[in-house]
């Protein structure tokens, strides 16, 4: 069931932005910031077709039709215009339903502003409030700075690096496991 409020499902308005339900015509922009060479540098991919956008936020389609749904990946856009500048969801774990794996991106353009880390917190928040979670983990490539700092601003603690556990452009990249405690964030 889809709740509506300010324009945005499940309420996820925070100051600047509006958190949405992907439609399909969000491909395209979701193709522009994917094709960018900063965007790529951390996924495995050397670039992005059309055809890959189209099955990218047709997947977040397909969750949306979950029953009971169980991942929530949201459009993050600027509520000034808008515009679609990335995306930010949590995912419940198989078989673990007080469990969820947070995620974002956000077009490059739009970096450095606090977009990620807003967006972020406003899932935090609902996987606590609303899907009744004890604990929401995270991962990222050990090298992408600006993602564990969007983890640590949020209050998640570092709990492990996996060594040479991602395999590709050509290089080894450890990857960092963060948690977050529904009691660490009630202390935030």
């Amino acid at each position: 069931m889809r709740q509506e409020c300010g324009g945005s499902p499940l309420g996820l308005v925070t100051n600047r932005l509006a958190l949405r339900e992907f439609v399909e015509a969000d491909r395209t922009a979701v193709l522009a910031y994917q094709r960018d060479e900063r965007y790529l540098r951390y996924y495995p991919w050397d670039g992005r077709s059309p055809a890959d956008a189209r099955a990218f936020v047709g997947m977040f389609l397909e969750w949306q039709r979950e029953q009971p749904r169980r991942r929530f990946q949201l459009a993050i856009t600027l509520k000034a215009n808008g515009a679609l500048i990335g995306n930010c969801g949590l995912r419940r774990k198989p078989g673990k339903d007080w469990e969820a794996d947070i995620g974002y991106e956000l077009n490059p353009e739009h970096w450095g502003c606090g977009y990620a880390t807003e967006a972020a917190q406003a899932l935090v928040n609902f996987g606590f409030r609303k899907m009744g979670l004890d604990r929401i983990s995270s991962w990222c490539i050990a090298d992408n700075t600006a993602s564990t700092r969007v983890l640590e601003r949020l209050g998640f603690r570092q709990e492990g690096r996996l060594r040479r556990n991602e395999y590709f452009k050509g290089r080894w990249w450890d990857t960092l496991l963060y948690g977050l405690l529904r009691e660490e964030w009630k202390a935030t």
